[in-house]
């Protein structure tokens, strides 16, 4: 008996279309848990990363000197890109003769163009996990009506019916929903958590876009004072 309701015997024994469904279930379970390792570990970096920066950056540092050090790098991420990028982009603009805001919107759209590919690296896959959570139940539960139906079939050319011959059938049926439910559960609860986490790093790094500019506002201004004496 143990035999007959374990999940290998439910699995032999189903009918080839359910044995499809589980094995693409199975595949979907696999996919979601790779995506969820892989965001757990990017997401954790990325706010790691982020508060680092925003202790060194705020500790007083010399702007020019903690520009010249990360710009030395090979790859800059998060709210260091948007730091050198924006930087970088001010002392280009200020070098001309242009007015203090033209030199700001300037700055301002490179930070803003950083932040959306910033956001964009952060949101990769994510998709794919709200698509398994949302269809991988409906896939489980198409193998089991499918299960079910065949069931009902084979027991319409048997005159007396028992427990045990519908038992296995709807227990092979079933099968599939479970399987269904487990790709599903976890692939839409850690897809809300994450989609919570990224939407708190894209308000940092947008907090910090707007701080910078406000720093580099005042000293566009100071410099365009300079030039008119």
């Amino acid at each position: 008996m143990s035999a007959e309701i374990s999940f290998i015997g439910l699995f032999l024994e189903a009918s080839l279309l359910v044995k499809l469904v589980m094995l693409l279930l199975m595949a979907l379970s696999v996919a979601a848990w790779t995506v969820i390792l892989q965001r757990q570990k990017v997401l954790r970096e990325a706010t790691q990363q982020a508060r680092q920066f925003e202790d060194k950056f705020w500790s007083g540092v010399d702007l020019n000197q903690l520009y010249n050090e990360l710009a030395s790098r090979e790859r800059n991420q998060g709210l260091e890109l948007l730091f050198t990028n924006g930087f970088r982009e001010y002392m280009r603009l200020a070098k001309s003769s242009r007015s203090p805001d033209a030199v700001m919107d300037g700055c301002y759209r490179s930070m803003r163009v950083a932040l959306s590919r910033e956001v964009d690296k952060l949101e990769l896959h994510l998709p794919m996990l709200a698509s398994i959570g949302s269809t991988s139940p409906y896939i489980g539960l198409f193998g089991t009506v499918w299960g079910i139906m065949n069931s009902f079939i084979a027991l319409g050319s048997v005159q007396h019916a028992t427990l045990n011959m519908v038992a296995p059938g709807i227990a092979e049926a079933l099968i599939a929903t479970a399987m269904g439910l487990f790709a599903a559960i976890p692939a839409v609860i850690f897809f809300n958590r994450f989609s919570t986490r990224v939407e708190k790093l894209e308000n940092t790094y947008a907090n910090f876009m707007d701080e910078f500019s406000a720093i580099l506002h005042r000293q566009a201004h100071s410099r365009g004072g300079e030039r008119s004496e």
